[in-house]
């Protein structure tokens, strides 16, 4: 039964909820002002740059990708550096740590140069400060919005309780755009954790450099979104604007930030990486088509069953070509019985299929944990190989220990990317769970580019036996099933009967979670 505090305290947070949250109201965004991507930027220096890599591959786009994360970090920066005309940034999280201060930093030192920039973020997954991105935004080069935010300002708990139907649906896009010429694209967010900088876990992602035709559609995305009805002005949102002397508190307080760290061992080794390779020549970059695929941004305010305007679709052309195998490489995977139909439907046509994502011990969502462990033996019986992340792994994309100066203790796999028959390869931002599928929006390209799916699955295979433990579906002698992890090493291997490197009270948390009625929402 319930008790009296139990039934006052029910009723206290439903009288914040009427107070706070039913008070709270977006403001009319219907005049907010339109702008697109820049298109006479040929000329500039990242213009000539692309012409220069794709010579004598006409209509061909190029494809740099970016495994570490210093890489992924330094080529932002020198992006933002280069740039002469625009730049466009759309992102899920921006973190207020050494690498989100040093990103805004050269986003402030372009601007100063007179590029002009849109920086487009999720409300919800960025909870960046209001004040911070109102200080921001009074550069007059710099304009700022907030991807369906939350109405309340003040009490932004309480209005995700009032209001969660709509601002459950979120942007969890990732692109970058210098002058319309180059784009990133990929699974890292900004913050430490994605740019091998955080002392406490990293995630193992990747994104790829664009250049050519394709920096165009990833532009046209970004236009979509900017220009939708759900992204507000910061400004409109809280009905004021912040004035000079915030800008040069924010100018102030990051320039002590990064005079205070230049000598740190992660900003010295940053310094020592893709600069050089930039501007010494030009960096080893794939060529071939590419195909953009992203959802329509309108796709939150449908029904999560309607597919109209949804990414994965758009998959179907790539996935009936499928001849020999495929890679599945998705950190939060949870196939839902269509798609164990589906990969175990691959197998019997004779496609090999791989999939690699987490661990228990690896991730870092473990109630996505429990709605992926409910089809794990479905999808071994049908043929399909399982591989999972260890927590101590090196990095699959590059095989390298990481600097204990800076590095993390703990590994978690972060990267999106599906390698079809080692011809083509998507990278980008889109889970194989029912959030991205269904709630979020997501973006990523498809690089038909043989030499780069053989580059990105290649090295992951080469890998698995060091940073994953095999997934096996055993028979036992009294016809029971069960999974083991096997784990192999040069004294030959060791099997788990159970999910290795977590303690029985992560097991049972994790299973008790596989009781609610949430998968629609993981």
């Amino acid at each position: 039964m319930y008790g009296p505090l139990t039934v006052s305290r029910g009723l206290l947070f439903a009288m914040l909820g009427l107070l706070f949250g039913g008070c709270a109201s977006l403001p009319d965004n219907g005049a907010q002002y339109v702008s697109h991507a820049l298109q006479d930027t040929a000329t500039t220096a990242l213009g000539q740059k692309s012409q220069a890599v794709l010579q004598g591959f006409p209509g061909d786009n190029g494809f740099l990708p970016l495994k570490s994360g210093i890489d992924a970090l330094l080529a932002r920066i020198v992006l933002a550096d280069a740039a002469q005309r625009s730049l466009d940034v759309q992102y899920y999280i921006w973190h207020d740590d050494l690498t989100g201060r040093i990103f805004a930093h050269a986003l402030l030192r372009a601007a100063d140069r007179g590029v002009r920039i849109r920086v487009l973020l999720d409300d919800v997954g960025a909870r960046a400060n209001d004040e911070t991105l109102l200080a921001i935004e009074a550069h007059p080069n710099i304009e700022v919005r907030l991807f369906n935010p939350l109405a309340s300002r003040s009490f932004r708990g309480l209005g995700m309780l009032t209001d969660f139907s709509r601002v459950n649906r979120r942007m969890h896009n990732k692109a970058f755009v210098a002058d319309n010429q180059a784009a990133i694209l990929g699974g890292r967010n900004i913050g430490d954790e994605y740019f091998d900088a955080s002392s406490e876990v990293a995630f193992d992602d990747l994104d790829v450099l664009t250049l050519g035709p394709v920096v165009a559609e990833v532009s046209r995305s970004f236009d979509q979104y900017w220009n939708a009805p759900s992204s507000y002005p910061v400004a409109s949102l809280l009905g004021r604007s912040a004035d000079s002397a915030s800008l040069a508190r924010l100018r102030a307080d990051l320039a002590a930030f990064i005079e205070a760290n230049r000598d740190s061992p992660y900003v010295t080794q940053t310094g020592k990486r893709f600069v050089e390779a930039w501007t010494s020549g030009h960096p080893n970059f794939f060529r071939g088509a590419a195909t953009l695929l992203y959802d329509d941004p309108a796709k939150i305010g449908r029904a999560p069953d309607v597919t109209e305007g949804h990414l994965l679709p758009q998959f179907s052309g790539i996935s009936a070509q499928i001849q020999q195998e495929l890679l599945i490489v998705s950190p939060y995977f949870i196939p839902g019985k269509a798609g164990v139909a589906w990969l175990n439907g691959l197998v019997k046509r004779g496609i090999r299929v791989t999939v690699l994502t987490n661990s228990l011990a690896a991730t870092d969502v473990g109630a996505v944990h429990s709605g992926y462990q409910r089809y794990r033996e479905a999808l071994l019986e049908g043929g399909v190989a399982i591989y999972e992340l260890k927590p101590g792994a090196v990095q699959p994309a590059h095989a390298e220990k990481k600097a204990k100066a800076f590095g993390a203790s703990r590994a978690s796999l972060h990267a999106k990317s599906f390698v079809f028959d080692r011809r083509a390869v998507f990278i980008g931002s889109l889970n194989l769970d029912p959030r991205s599928i269904q709630l979020n929006t997501e973006i990523g390209v498809v690089c038909e580019s043989p030499p780069l799916a053989e580059e990105v699955a290649g090295t992951i295979e080469r890998n698995f036996d060091s940073i994953a433990w095999r997934l096996e579906r055993v028979v036992d002698a009294s016809g029971h099933a069960h999974i083991e992890w096997v784990e192999a090493g040069t004294a030959g291997e060791r099997r788990y009967l159970s999910e290795p490197e977590v303690g029985a009270m992560r097991r049972f948390s994790v299973w008790l979670l596989g009781l609610l009625p949430i998968e629609s929402q993981l």
